[in-house]
């Protein structure tokens, strides 16, 4: 709308209204007395162009758009801590206890004890917030002494850590609720209110599937893998504490009995023969191949939500392994022993086993 509102444009339609008799060479005095105004001018319509891309959804950002969506009672998800299992051991490796708010350390990421789960087997809340709660495993040092304590290791992700949500997700979220109005219970507010959880990346919803007043809602983490029992059991108790009582004593409205269940992960051993170029060896490639079929299958497992059935395919996988560098053919990839694409099921999401690659 202003983008023909330059400084040259708005300095000659000044001029222009100057008579042909007055001197409006540059350097002239009234072409100095015209050409400031005409550059404040144009630096005010920049100004209003940005406010103007600003003031819509489709093309506003950061607060701008946090605000916008907010009218319509869609907000930004904060970053989230991750919640880690860790296990502690003494001397002679017996499982020990340690105190409550206990904080220990890995890679300059600190955790503190939060819950006891079991004997030596606690809660732990990663005290950084954002998905770098998720990223690391193994030995944990201790920040304060901890009698007895001579091993602990961080272990299974519980609920992952979230980053401050980008734009381009909340722009999705606001446009969806905006066009798919949630109300009473329908399939698009089990979906807003359960992917709005901490951890929660996707939701499918299943509509009466043992009968009338019953809903199933399978859920899938932000870290697009599937999601602990302990994480499920949250989740359930968020929205329905009592399952088949419909008592509306949570999230969903009364009348409605939900089940939360996790997506089940059907792990795929991939089989493939590479020709290589000339003074490539299997081990210069090997992990690059591993990789790319991991993001490929990552892919996938995103864009679970929006699609009845996830389908492997061996064509799109060789195409993957010909991007790596010094592949320069690929045949006879098979998935699972089969030299077919796989279709999973409505709850299935693939993950990557044993990856062969023969020259």
């Amino acid at each position: 709308m202003y983008e023909n509102q330059t400084y040259e444009n708005i300095l000659e339609r000044m001029l222009d209204r100057v008579p042909d008799d007055v001197d409006k060479r540059e350097g002239s005095v009234i072409y100095n007395a015209c050409a400031p105004a005409a550059w404040e001018l144009a630096a005010m319509y920049a100004e209003l162009g940005i406010n103007m891309e600003l003031s819509f959804a489709d093309t506003a950002s950061g607060e701008y758009l946090s605000r916008r969506a907010a009218e319509f009672g869609v907000n930004r998800k904060q970053a989230s801590k991750a919640k880690r299992k860790g296990a502690f051991f003494d001397a002679n490796g017996q499982p020990i206890d340690v105190p409550i708010g206990s904080r220990y350390a890995i890679e300059n990421i600190s955790f503190i004890a939060t819950s006891k789960v079991e004997a030596g087997s606690f809660i732990l809340e990663c005290e950084q917030s954002g998905s770098i709660g998720n990223k690391v495993f193994g030995a944990l040092l201790p920040i304060d002494y901890v009698e007895k304590m001579a091993r602990a290791e961080l272990g299974d992700i519980l609920v992952p850590g979230d980053d401050i949500e980008s734009d381009e997700s909340l722009r999705q979220r606001y446009i969806k609720a905006v066009n798919e109005p949630a109300f009473g219970g329908n399939v698009s507010d089990y979906i807003q209110k359960i992917t709005a959880i901490d951890g929660v990346g996707a939701t499918k919803v299943f509509p009466v599937w043992k009968g009338g007043g019953t809903v199933k809602c399978t859920v899938i983490t932000s870290e697009w893998t599937a999601p602990p029992q302990s994480m499920i059991d949250d989740i359930q108790t968020t929205v329905d504490p009592t399952q088949n009582n419909g008592n509306g004593l949570g999230l969903a409205p009364i009348g409605h009995s939900v089940t939360i269940a996790p997506v089940n992960p059907v792990t795929i051993d991939i089989v493939t023969k590479i020709a290589l170029d000339t003074g490539m060896t299997v081990g210069q490639v090997e992990e690059d191949i591993r990789d790319v079929i991991e993001g490929y299958l990552l892919n996938l497992r995103k864009n679970w939500a929006k699609i009845t059935n996830i389908v492997a395919r061996v064509a799109l996988i060789e195409a993957a392994i010909l991007t790596v560098p010094g592949v320069i053919d690929v045949s006879g990839t098979t998935l699972r022993g089969q030299a077919n694409n796989i279709t999973l099921g409505e709850e299935e999401i693939p993950t990557l086993g044993t990856v062969t690659v023969n020259v």
